[in-house]
């Protein structure tokens, strides 16, 4: 019986059009990055389970995909399983937990900051600070598949560690900025601060649930401000505690306006008053930078991973409602969980996959994201094969990506592949421009052709494709 083929959920095969995209949109990210000084790395897909648990709150811990070691580790905790259970039956979540490492010493990565930062540590003999780093690899979560949010996908990120300068996340900002210019989309950034989060939590009365208060107002534009309402509630906070919240976390009105209602509210906090300042200070070194995407300072904006401790960035496409394209934020000690504390860093994670979505949806994908092949050149069966290779080469040391088709085959369906792969120019050289030391060249985008001597060809095929 023949297997049938499948995949797991959440992940997907890219043929040759969606890789020539999706290496659109990292070329064009890549080059961004090194355009700011920003130097490559890669880590490994796999780390250890104790450099990722507890860095990304209870609900991250929950979607990291861990790794089964070798060998027969359930039958040899089977017995111990058996004992505890009949003995405690209430003790089956404390059992997976306590057992977990037995059975999974290793994990997916989840993000590329964690793994980073051990990098950091590891590393520090041989990396200068302030270090500029950027990583395009892919990551995994256990999340439930769906448009938009896939269980393998790629992240771009961008960091620089060891620096508590401002300057650094008004610059995330120009990265974010010019790269969406070059990828011709719009976008809205939006901007907050976790310390104004934790004086917001102090005014309320619990300056010791922020992680709680945090995952609760990040869900306010999925599920409205009456079900964060309900959120809070059930995680035991008070309805008079929110509603005390409740004014200027729906503000409208310009940046200023939000910012000084927000500055009165948290008056009492000096944690509030800090993030207060430190994000009037990221807008002032915005302020004639250039930035053509409009920044709005967002006090809704939490995104709930524990290791964020000032600015929280977060980016939007203005043409389709698919969540975070981009994100990130200010970690204070990230490294300190590694033995290096007191380094301070701050990156931002563009999310390919769904950027990529995007682009589909507005089509805004250039024509040559469709092919890698610019030239093709029939094959008439000539008596003579090195003509078309000489011919070729020729184009290739132009920089022309070309190729032959390889058979003999009817020119219909010669052409219908250069029609099925986009490829734009096609070279004939059939018995009647051999005599004539021609070739025939067409556009097939406008259907134009004409007859070019054979010692110009590659001239010719060059301005063309300029």
């Amino acid at each position: 019986m023949n297997q049938k083929p499948t995949l797991p959920k959440g992940t997907r095969d890219f043929g040759p059009i969606p890789m020539m995209r999706r290496n659109y949109i990292f070329n064009t990210i890549r080059t961004v990055f090194e355009l700011f000084g920003y130097q490559p790395i890669e880590t490994p897909a796999m780390e250890t389970l104790e450099t990722l648990t507890g860095k990304y709150g209870e609900e991250g811990d929950k979607l990291i995909f861990k790794i089964l070691n070798s060998g027969d580790f359930a039958g040899a905790i089977k017995p111990e399983i058996a004992t505890r259970l009949q003995n405690d039956p209430a003790s089956s979540p404390e059992i997976s937990r306590s057992l977990a490492p037995k059975l999974a010493e290793k994990a997916l990565r989840y993000d590329l900051t964690v793994p980073f930062a051990r990098f950091v540590v590891q590393h520090r003999d041989e990396i200068t600070f302030p270090f500029k780093r950027y990583q395009i690899q892919p990551v995994w979560r256990a999340d439930r598949p769906q448009k938009g949010r896939y269980r393998e996908f790629y992240q771009c990120d961008v960091d620089v560690i060891g620096s508590d300068s401002l300057l650094n996340e008004a610059e995330l900002i120009r990265i974010i900025d010019e790269v969406f210019l070059r990828l011709k989309t719009r976008i809205i950034i939006k901007i907050n601060n976790r310390k104004i989060l934790a004086g917001m939590a102090e005014v309320s009365g619990y300056p010791d649930r922020l992680t709680d208060i945090t995952i609760a107002l990040d869900k306010l534009d999925k599920i409205g401000i009456e079900e964060v309402k309900n959120e809070w509630v059930e995680k035991g906070l008070s309805k008079e505690s929110f509603e005390k919240i409740r004014p200027v976390i729906t503000l409208s009105g310009s940046n200023e306006v939000r910012l000084k209602a927000i500055a009165d509210f948290a008056q009492s906090s000096e944690t509030g008053r800090a993030g207060i300042l430190e994000i009037t200070e990221v807008f002032s070194l915005l302020k004639d930078s250039g930035v053509s995407a409009p920044i709005e300072f967002d006090l809704s904006l939490a995104r709930g991973l524990n290791y964020y401790t000032g600015a929280i960035i977060e980016v939007k496409s203005a043409d389709i409602a698919i969540g975070s394209i981009c994100g990130g934020g200010r970690y204070d000690d990230l490294t300190g969980i590694f033995g290096m504390p007191g380094v301070s860093g701050v990156g931002v994670s563009f999310g390919a996959d769904r950027i990529y979505d995007v682009l589909e949806h507005s089509k805004a994908f250039p024509p040559m994201t469709q092919t890698t092949t610019q030239v093709l050149f029939l094959n008439f069966g000539s008596p003579n094969p090195s003509v078309y290779n000489t011919l070729a080469d020729a184009c290739r040391k132009r920089g022309i990506r070309t190729e032959i088709f390889p058979d003999p085959s009817k020119i219909k369906k010669q052409m219908q592949y250069a029609d099925n792969n986009h490829i734009p120019i096609v070279v004939m050289i059939g018995e009647n421009e051999w005599a004539l030391q021609q070739a025939a060249v067409k556009n097939m985008n406008s259907g134009t052709q004409v007859s070019i001597g054979l010692v110009d060809l590659s001239d010719h095929i060059y301005q063309s494709i300029l």
